[in-house]
């Protein structure tokens, strides 16, 4: 059984338990994670025994090369999509409609309830979003190497550091070696933050140069094609100092901890308390203001949540998770460590391999 009849047997299972007759799936990175489809703009049906993707014109090759064998309704040039929908869903005797309430808006709903009156709808939650927290063996080798992408692509955009080098060159270069490595893309814009800004979790870079403070966090990951990988690493480009030396040694301990804690069985909070536990115990408590990991997939940020309120939230064998404590001290920087963790079945494996002992962050 292929992967995506694999997922769309789950699926079913799921819908059937929902009491739906058919889930439409609109989100577009659940589309590819049961088709393989990776085109925008296609909505997927998916009953009891059947599953059909709504497309276009556009995409007559590549739904050929990625998803062989799938039914599609193909529309013509100014055939719209929800008209097609609903004619497919009353042609599928569909009656109880589970839609996906996160993506689909309001207004969609009202459209194609106008268009298929008797029809009725059910909100589904995120059915596909729980079958995507636990990868398969594909899944999880191409995050390994949306992994060693992301660490080639540092490696070398590190190396190319001079003191006259800002923000937004740092953020460019490490766009430019992980497609140089293979990477489709990076998984995100990157956050290159310099001294002070960095106690920003989500700084946007600017035109501030290396040498305006003595430290740099760098968070950024690698899209190896559909999966990606999320890093952050602090490097030293100045003096270092015994306030970040302090710092840093806390906020790794934290992090090591909470990694050595991972396990099937733990709760996402439980994870979460062992690093705020030795960040609070240290006397930073309140300048980590934010979860400590989440899920990566086709998408850098997905279920689950590493943070307080996740207690019933158990890992599964197959999970990836990232580790990120922080400290953030305004007017002064911040740092954070990132590495992302597959759950296994006896405890855990670290992904990512980028250096990140306090001598492993100074540069040059």
């Amino acid at each position: 059984m292929t992967s995506s009849a694999s997922r769309l047997k789950k699926l079913r299972t799921r819908v059937r338990q929902h009491g739906a007759d058919a889930l439409l799936v609109t989100n577009f990175h659940n589309v590819t994670y049961l088709t393989g489809f990776t085109g925008e703009d296609s909505f997927l049906l998916v009953t009891l025994d059947s599953a059909t993707l709504v497309s276009d014109r556009r995409f007559t090759i590549q739904l050929a090369e990625e998803c062989p064998g799938l039914d599609l309704v193909v529309r013509e040039p100014g055939q719209l999509m929800l008209p097609t929908v609903a004619d497919l869903v009353e042609k599928t005797g569909v009656e109880l409609l589970a839609i996906e309430s996160a993506s689909m808006t309001v207004g969609m709903q009202q459209a194609l309830g106008e268009l298929a009156p008797d029809m009725r709808f059910v909100l589904s939650g995120n059915l596909v979003e729980q079958l995507r927290e636990v990868k398969d063996k594909s899944e999880i080798e191409a995050t390994r190497l949306a992994c060693r992408q992301a660490a080639k692509s540092f490696e070398a955009a590190r190396a190319l550091i001079t003191p006259h080098t800002t923000e937004k060159q740092l953020a460019a270069e490490l766009e430019y070696q992980a497609r140089r490595f293979g990477a489709k893309r990076l998984s995100f814009p990157p956050i290159v933050a310099v001294g002070a800004r960095a106690a920003l979790p989500h700084a946007t870079p600017t035109d501030q140069r290396i040498e305006d403070a003595d430290f740099v966090l760098v968070d950024w990951g690698a899209d190896s094609g559909l999966y990606v990988s999320d890093l952050t690493r602090m490097v030293v480009t100045g003096r270092l100092s015994q306030k970040f030396a302090r710092i840093y040694e806390v906020v790794l301990d934290a992090q090591l901890a909470a990694i050595s804690a991972i396990r099937p069985g733990a709760t996402c909070e439980q994870i979460d308390r062992v690093a705020r536990d030795r960040i609070e115990a240290a006397g930073y408590g309140k300048y980590f203001g934010h979860g400590l990991g989440h899920g990566i997939g086709l998408e850098v940020h997905e279920a689950p949540r590493l943070s307080r309120g996740q207690d019933k939230v158990v890992l599964r064998p197959g999970m990836i998770v990232t580790v990120e404590p922080g400290i953030y001290l305004p007017n002064w920087g911040g740092i954070r460590i990132e590495d992302d963790i597959l759950v296994t079945k006896s405890g855990h494996e670290v992904l990512t391999d980028v250096p990140k002992q306090i001598d492993d962050c100074h540069w040059g």
